[in-house]
């Protein structure tokens, strides 16, 4: 009874309801949980990444979420923040209550280090969650087409905060109907996902996740980005003005495991 009442007040929030994907989940997912976890030492480091790589993907792989994304920030201050970032795509809200009453006990059963660790060493600092909604032209989850070794590579990961909840519409529309997202994949860009953060830390809010061969093909994709004609028309467009109030970008980079 309580797990039907949270489903339903999930739903209600969400005002999408249960809808499954139109194809294969990689293909159209209809949410993205984005885990992240604060770490502040090599070993917790080494415990997430363990329990990462051979209990936690194995266990969604089994249960058909065949497309996770595993990435460490890079660049960032490694001294007090060292993060791994988890991006798990849903079919359905069914599928993610799912997997939470179903996952848990097999992890938990399994015994490892990371469930055990003792609350005097914890296996972390602290574990975010923000789940999204990917954007309506957003049409796939693409595995990037990068030739580069994962070790080579970089992600970027994109944040953007609005002033009130109309501004950030204002900014999803110009992602969507004004066609930033048709931009971003014109030239290249190798977009992860685009999507609003329902649910966070930080709202109003949307992020996006884009992938290049290595840091110098990054700047150079933006250089084009900002060169770009459509670009100059769109972003000097008056209803487009002032609609972020704050940006936060990560680069990331790949586990040797990761679906992404």
């Amino acid at each position: 009874m309580k797990n039907s009442l949270f489903l339903l007040f999930i739903a209600c929030c969400l005002g999408s309801g249960q809808r499954a994907a139109a194809g294969p989940l990689a293909a159209r997912p209809a949410y993205f949980e984005l885990k992240v976890y604060h770490l502040k030492t090599a070993r917790q480091v080494a415990l997430v990444d363990s329990f990462l790589q051979h209990q936690y993907l194995p266990q969604l792989h089994a249960a058909g979420i065949a497309t996770v994304g595993v990435f460490r920030a890079i660049g960032n201050d490694t001294a007090t923040d060292k993060r791994i970032y988890v991006c798990t795509p849903y079919a359905s809200l069914g599928q993610w209550e799912k997997l939470r009453q179903t996952t848990a006990p097999k992890l938990l059963a399994a015994g490892g280090a990371y469930e055990n660790a003792a609350y005097t060493s914890p296996a972390y600092g602290r574990l975010e969650t923000i789940f999204l909604k990917p954007f309506d032209t957003m049409t796939a989850l693409l595995v990037p087409k990068l030739a580069t070794p994962k070790a080579e590579r970089v992600y970027e990961l994109r944040s953007y905060e609005g002033a009130s909840e109309k501004i950030f519409r204002n900014k999803m529309q110009m992602f969507n109907a004004g066609g930033e997202i048709k931009l971003f994949d014109r030239l290249g860009f190798n977009g992860i996902f685009y999507g609003e953060v329902l649910f966070g830390a930080k709202m109003p809010n949307l992020m996006y996740m884009t992938s290049f061969a290595n840091k110098a093909d990054r700047d150079a994709h933006w250089k084009a980005f900002g060169d770009d004609p459509e670009w100059k028309r769109l972003s000097t467009l008056p209803e487009y003005q002032n609609n972020v109030s704050h940006i936060d970008i990560t680069f990331l980079q790949p586990a040797n495991y990761s679906d992404l």
